[in-house]
């Protein structure tokens, strides 16, 4: 299956801790998507967002500065899973730059991926920390 990856940028008025916290904490996760999460916050451990839409596990965690995890969207073939990587660095005072990394995407499937981010993450969470 060809592949493509996703890059997008967004910095946030909220801290680093405040946004790892929102991608990582099932409760925090599910307040900003509007969609039921289930998400451990350790590494090997198996998450569930937007009502088992997407599933995968944690395969890096560096809190407060990189989230690294497989993804697997429930209408792609059973064997594939993706990377997500979400990295934080300051910008500025009170602000967090995101660079966020989708690798591995059906490349048949990557402009509608690519603009659910948008709308489902960056949209909700900025919207958060308003």
């Amino acid at each position: 299956m060809a592949t493509k990856t996703i890059k997008q940028t967004r910095t946030f008025t909220a801290s680093a801790k405040d946004l790892y916290e929102a991608i990582m904490d099932s409760r925090k996760h599910s307040r900003f998507t509007g969609a039921p999460a289930k998400i451990s916050a350790k590494v090997g451990g198996a998450f569930s967002v937007h009502g088992g839409y997407a599933t995968g596990r944690n395969l890096e965690l560096k809190p407060n500065k990189e989230i690294i995890q497989s993804w697997h969207a429930s209408d792609w073939p059973a064997d594939h899973y993706s990377m997500v990587t979400f990295a934080f660095s300051p910008a500025g005072k009170g602000k967090t730059k995101l660079t966020f990394t989708h690798a591995g995407v059906p490349e048949d499937q990557i402009a509608d991926i690519k603009q659910g981010w948008i709308d489902y993450y960056w949209t909700p969470l900025k919207k958060m920390f308003e």
